[in-house]
């Protein structure tokens, strides 16, 4: 299906790109770089398709789409942008575009939301008042632009949504997300851990008692049901509910209504669930562990949340935004140089955004220098992994040395040709892993000597020569 389509952009080589593309799928492409040379196009007539940035010369394209749909209901428009947050893809589905796409974008997704835009007209606007800054949910690698556009479409209904992910992923983040931006932003978001609470004790939790059900209610209690009346309930860990439990969650979902434990009377369950887990539902359920109708009954709207180790282009802006935060507690703010940069961005990161947001803490606490090196990024990692492990194991060192030789190509070349690199190199990385493998065995200099491969009175003659001072039993086996 091809149509007349107008293109704002006020780069010229995105206007080229998008604009050559389009006619080659056969469509009638006009391109302008500012507001002013929009509105003249639209005065001419309006297009089938209205594709625009959102930081133009002339003004903000969110801004201009919701003053023009109102006037012009059944215009489609296809949002793009390098302001790539959830904010933007919120305010994107607020305003009644048809889609958001972050750049930079796949050509291929850019022609499936020209078509479907083109088939189906615009939907129509979300509700919900315009959402401000201050969410906390940070990125924007192209797996979170996933997880923001999901997110964006879901937060003005009712859907039930299953959040999966590792631990630290920030599941609990995405869920006061949908919460926070949608209509019930104004009623209670209440979260409950199915893995904390005694299985004896979740129907109770969940659902209430009346006086006398079991031994201990001396009175009736309110469930999280109706404490979360008109909100949202968060129930984290559901893949660890046990299966009784899960019977009657199911029947809720079902019904939307449910009665308190030892009760007759019933309660209508006015509250948008949201689940979250980070175990494979789907294979438990294979294994007669979860209940199936139950898991397709969550599973209405999945959203995956990618690893931290998936999205290493968001470590650093994650890094410096928990620096910033704990600044803003009152800790000394610390920045980061750009070997610890590379650093950080070559750890695998097990913990996930948890474990960076903690070694970010650890950093403004412990850390003497207000320009935090790749070093002091190692002491930090190895301050927080007591177990011990061969060093060849790390992969930050690695990328300590190449990203300190790349500083030396750019801010000293001759460095390269006077034959000083290997002992410039070697003196400014024996220090950080000394201490780096010291702190990782708790300051047990004889298994910092084996993991090193040197014997123990070799390793002791480098503490002395260096001038660090051990912090542990030499010892201990």
């Amino acid at each position: 299906m091809s149509g007349r389509i107008l293109v704002v952009d006020d780069d010229g080589a995105i206007r080229t790109v998008v604009g050559q593309a389009l006619r080659r799928l056969g469509h009638d492409v006009k391109t302008v770089g500012t507001l002013a040379d929009m509105h003249a196009q639209l005065a001419a007539g309006l297009p089938d398709l209205l594709i625009t940035d959102v930081v133009l010369p002339d003004g903000n394209g969110l801004d201009m789409v919701a003053e023009l749909l109102a006037t012009h209901k059944n215009l489609p428009v296809i949002i793009l942008s390098a302001q790539n947050t959830l904010t933007t893809a919120v305010r994107a589905t607020e305003v009644g575009a048809f889609d958001y796409l972050p750049k930079p974008f796949d050509l291929d997704l850019l022609a499936r939301a020209v078509k479907g835009a083109l088939e189906r007209g615009r939907p129509q606007a979300a509700s919900a008042d315009p959402v401000g800054d201050g969410l906390p949910l940070i990125g924007r690698s192209p797996a979170m632009q996933n997880v923001y556009r999901i997110i964006a479409r879901v937060v003005s209904n009712d859907l039930t949504v299953l959040i999966s992910g590792e631990s630290g992923t920030g599941k609990e983040l995405v869920a006061r997300a949908v919460h926070d931006l949608g209509p019930r932003r104004q009623a209670p978001f209440l979260a409950i851990n199915m893995a904390a609470i005694p299985r004896e004790l979740i129907e109770a939790e969940l659902f209430g008692h009346e006086r006398g059900a079991f031994t201990g209610a001396q009175a009736r209690s309110a469930g999280r049901f109706e404490q979360a009346a008109g909100g949202t309930l968060f129930l984290d860990e559901i893949g660890d509910m046990p299966m009784e439990a899960q019977t009657r969650l199911l029947r809720v979902l079902q019904s939307g209504e449910f009665t308190t434990v030892g009760g007759a009377r019933t309660i209508r369950a006015d509250v948008r669930i949201v689940a979250a887990t980070n175990r494979d539902l789907s294979s438990l359920v294979a294994q007669g562990k979860f209940r199936e109708d139950l898991f397709y009954r969550l599973n209405v709207v999945p959203i995956a949340l990618p690893a931290l180790r998936e999205r290493r282009q968001d470590i650093a802006l994650l890094a410096r935004h928990f620096l910033d935060e704990a600044a803003l507690q009152g800790l000394p703010r610390k920045q980061l140089s750009d070997e610890a940069v590379a650093l950080l961005e070559s750890h695998d990161w097990p913990g996930n955004v948890r474990e960076l947001e903690n070694t970010m803490r650890r950093i403004a606490v412990l850390s003497r220098d207000e320009v935090i090196g790749a070093e002091g990024v190692l002491a930090m990692l190895g301050a927080a992994s007591p177990a011990p492990s061969p060093i060849h194991a790390d992969p930050g060192i690695g990328a300590a040395i190449r990203a300190r030789l790349d500083r030396l190509t750019r801010e000293e070349p001759a460095a390269l040709e006077d034959g000083s690199l290997y002992d410039r190199i070697i003196g400014e990385v024996e220090r950080p892993l000394i201490e780096a493998v010291l702190a990782r065995h708790g300051g047990n200099q004889l298994r910092a000597a084996r993991a090193l491969g040197i014997n123990r009175n070799t390793l002791r003659k480098r503490l002395d020569t260096l001038g660090i001072t051990a912090f542990g039993p030499e010892d201990v086996k």
